[in-house]
């Protein structure tokens, strides 16, 4: 196994998600052990969530999956870079292509583009 700085942060390395294509990046998440590995193993980002303390493999539920093209690890081996073919066009569970679609603008948020999904339809919440 790659020996990464899981202890530095009580198990866990944050994981920026960047399409392979566009450079956009789409998302921050975190791993442990398990979800690299399996990240590795199975060609599919894979977490853990904080939340729900379990591995989870992105777009599982709403089928925008994140398969993998390449993996980066930086040089304190304490952060992952996972470049990524986005299928379905988004990765935000709120239907945005990138979960970074509020920019600070004047003291305010303002949202950029338009939900690429219904969220209500997709998760049936």
């Amino acid at each position: 196994m790659i020996d990464l700085a899981f202890d530095k942060m009580g198990g866990l390395i944050p994981a920026i998600v960047q399409d392979h294509a566009s450079g956009d990046v789409l998302m921050l998440a975190y791993m442990n052990a398990e979800a690299f590995k399996a990240t590795l193993e199975t060609g599919e980002a894979t977490f853990f969530s904080r939340s729900r303390q379990q591995l989870w493999v992105k777009g599982k539920t709403s089928g925008h999956l994140q398969r993998v093209k390449s993996v980066h690890i930086d040089c304190d081996r304490d952060a992952i870079l996972v470049r990524v073919d986005q299928i379905g066009g988004a990765a935000c569970h709120t239907g945005h292509r990138s979960c970074f679609y509020r920019r600070v603008e004047d003291q305010s948020l303002k949202v950029e583009g338009q939900p690429v999904f219904d969220p209500k339809e997709v998760y049936k919440k």
